[in-house]
């Protein structure tokens, strides 16, 4: 079948007629929106860039979609395991695409899929891999960025006229990253950081930052498909048993309810914990691929001096990565963990299967809290986990899931369907059944709670696109947890339901409004009695959100959120509201976001989270409660093409507080204010 040039060019008009939605953020903002929902259920924001920094990657080297493997275009978070199979098909089929325009004839590809792949994208005539090996160390690019940010309030904790434990560094954060990068196929680097409080060059921290990462990480090289040598992460099935990367959960994107991933990812960001520390290889023979990893590295947990039966225990992982006082900085790497994993997966031409396993020792004996909740918790110093993962494409069908079981044998199960219907209906369907007493250390699969354990659940979701320019997105989720969890003192349930209806009425206007209703249960807050009483919480949010693109420099934005909380007499209400200035001119040197904002609730219940833009390979959620402004303005400006700034200031201002925050970063008076500034050089 040969290929129309004629055809190519009906479809790019047909494409380029909607609007980018992404041309003046770094994200996606269905992305922003899944920022937002793990924000809020973790109650903290993750410090793992690496899916920015690979957009910004793939945004200076598009990925070539005729040569592009599974893993690569996993790695862009855009398109699921069912379009991704279908566009291979598609690839055999008819040969290499002429234009990226041509992805609107691959089946279960919509415009807005292909809309946000713009940037990161490109259909050209390849190099062959021998003609690239002896590039790939000279022909890259080097990087250095600094970043340097500080609250400008004191802190309790940097008071040094009263008494009382005390930070011993300075308020300043600074990061450093150096970078080597050649397209997608090799790159090493340095990262140090320091956050607010922690020395730098001297006391505990005498070798300058507090924290250190290097990796090394290759692709492609003959039969070996990555090389990682360092710190990097490792992500297998499904999630069940081990997922250190970025994850997302619910959200508007109801397609992307599957754990998409390389097993082996390089790691070189600010967070102290969720990675590895040794190194770890794939390789592929034929439809046979392998991965094995070795990791040793030191951890901080709770120290406990058992006296009574002279036994020395870990109570819980420190995750945090702070040392900033004397105790934290004795509990500073006072426990080793020594993992070794790996899993063989055979592909076949629509499915695949893979047989994974992860085991740990540490250096002390884990023991949890003796409260109920802890029953089935990780003891001891030894534990493993072992599942199998499977998939299967069939036409328009894509099925999913994992099976898994821990060290005591406690199963665990997950699946999923995704299924195009109708090039204008997608959808989703995800069942889950964890054992009660299931655990895994590194697990992070699709469900309510934050691990994978004591929790059953159905989800559903569709997305429809009933006419040019609509988009009505809906989920429900349902769930039960057949154990205790902490605050909650019985077997409960929940159920979780969102809709949202997305209207791009021309290249210049998108807005979007959606309805969520979420209810749990939890201890009850007044209980007087000896035994602890489960109240159902109910919890209604609603956001629109306007944005106009003026000219092709100027746009503005605009969202409204109100926010139900509670009932019998415990009702609490949130709002927020915020007005957007966005300049990002093509071809110029400067562009920034001024924002403007007012938020209203009646507790730290009903609270509500807003992503905020923030300096490159940045972003900020900040949760707002009680009454207040904030506004903040972030400015970029190229000072060469290899140098670039960015300047950050935001300030929130309360309305009845004289205090903000609590314990050592207690600040008096009704304001916060930070600033920040990033210089990134490319050479």
């Amino acid at each position: 079948m040969k290929k129309s040039g004629l055809i190519i060019f009906v479809l790019s008009l047909l494409l380029s007629s909607h609007p980018f939605k992404g041309w003046g953020q770094e994200i996606p903002v269905s992305t922003e929106q899944q920022l937002e929902n793990l924000t809020d259920a973790d109650q903290a924001e993750t410090e793992d860039d690496t899916y920015l920094q690979e957009l910004e990657n793939f945004r200076r080297n598009p990925l070539n979609v005729n040569t592009a493997e599974a893993d690569e275009l996993k790695q862009l978070r855009i398109v699921t395991d069912l379009q991704i199979a279908n566009l291979i098909s598609y690839r055999n089929l008819f040969g290499k695409l002429l234009s990226i325009y041509e992805l609107q004839a691959v089946p279960a590809w919509d415009v807005n899929t292909i809309r946000k792949l713009l940037p990161f994208i490109s259909a050209t005539t390849p190099l062959s891999l021998s003609a690239e090996a002896g590039k790939r160390f000279s022909d890259g690019e080097h990087s250095l960025l600094l970043r340097i940010s500080q609250v400008l309030e004191k802190a309790d904790g940097f008071n040094k006229s009263t008494s009382g434990t005390k930070y011993l560094g300075s308020p300043q954060r600074i990061f450093f990253r150096y970078r080597y990068t050649y397209k997608n196929l090799l790159q090493f680097g340095l990262v140090g950081d320091k956050d607010a409080g922690e020395q730098f060059l001297k006391g505990a921290q005498n070798k300058g930052f507090d924290f250190y990462s290097f990796h090394l990480f290759a692709r492609k090289i003959g039969s070996i498909q990555a090389l990682a040598i360092g710190d990097f992460s490792v992500n297998m099935g499904q999630g069940l048993i081990q997922w250190q990367g970025l994850a997302f959960k619910k959200s508007v994107d109801v397609m992307g309810v599957k754990r998409q991933s390389a097993v082996l990812r390089p790691y070189n960001s600010a967070g102290e914990f969720y990675f590895h520390r040794g190194a770890g290889i794939t390789i592929r023979k034929g439809k046979i691929e392998s991965t094995v990893f070795a990791s040793f590295r030191k951890l901080g947990g709770n120290f406990v001096a058992d006296t009574v039966n002279n036994e020395d225990f870990i109570s819980s992982f420190l995750t945090s990565g702070y040392h900033r006082t004397n105790s934290e900085n004795q509990d500073r790497n006072n426990l080793s963990q020594t993992t070794l994993g790996g899993n063989i997966i055979y592909r076949g031409n629509r499915w695949q299967v893979g047989i994974n396993g992860v085991y740990y020792h540490f250096s002390l004996p884990i023991v949890k809290r003796s409260e109920p909740y802890n029953l089935y918790a990780i003891s001891g110093q030894q534990w493993y986990n072992f599942s199998v993962d499977y998939s299967y494409t069939y036409k328009n069908l894509h099925f999913f899931g994992e099976a898994a079981a821990d060290k005591r044998l406690n199963k665990a199960f997950i699946n999923g369907l995704l299924l195009s219907v109708d090039p204008r209906v997608d959808i989703s369907i995800v069942q889950r059944t964890i054992h009660k007493g299931y655990q895994s250390i590194n697990g992070n699969a699709f469900t309510e709670n934050t691990y994978p354990t004591n929790e059953t659940g159905f989800y559903a979701g569709v997305s429809i696109r009933p006419a040019i320019g609509w988009r009505i997105d809906v989920y429900g989720d349902i769930y039960k947890f057949p154990w205790l969890k902490y605050q909650v003192d019985a077997p409960s349930s929940g159920k979780d339901y969102l809709a949202q209806l997305t209207f791009t009425p021309s290249r210049q206007v998108e807005i979007y409004t959606r309805f969520r209703n979420e209810t749990k249960q939890t201890n009850q807050s007044d209980n007087i009695t000896v035994a602890n009483f489960l109240a159902t919480i109910p919890k209604q949010s609603w956001r629109t959100q306007v944005m106009y693109k003026i000219n092709p420099a100027i746009a503005l934005r605009n969202r409204v959120e109100l926010l139900w909380y509670g009932n019998n007499g415990n009702k609490e209400n949130g709002f927020l509201t915020f007005f957007d200035f966005i300049y990002k001119p093509l071809l110029k040197p400067v562009s920034g976001v001024i924002r403007l904002q007012y938020f209203e609730t009646d507790s730290y219940n009903s609270r509500i989270y807003a992503y905020e833009n923030d300096v490159l390979y940045s972003f900020s959620i900040p949760a707002f409660s009680d009454q207040g402004f904030r506004y903040y303005l972030t400015l970029n400006y190229d000072l060469t093409r290899k140098i670039a700034v960015w300047l950050r200031w935001a300030q929130t201002i309360y309305q009845n507080r004289n205090t903000i925050g609590s314990g050592l970063d207690e600040i008096t008076g009704n304001r916060r204010s930070e600033a920040k500034i990033q210089v990134r050089w490319i050479f």
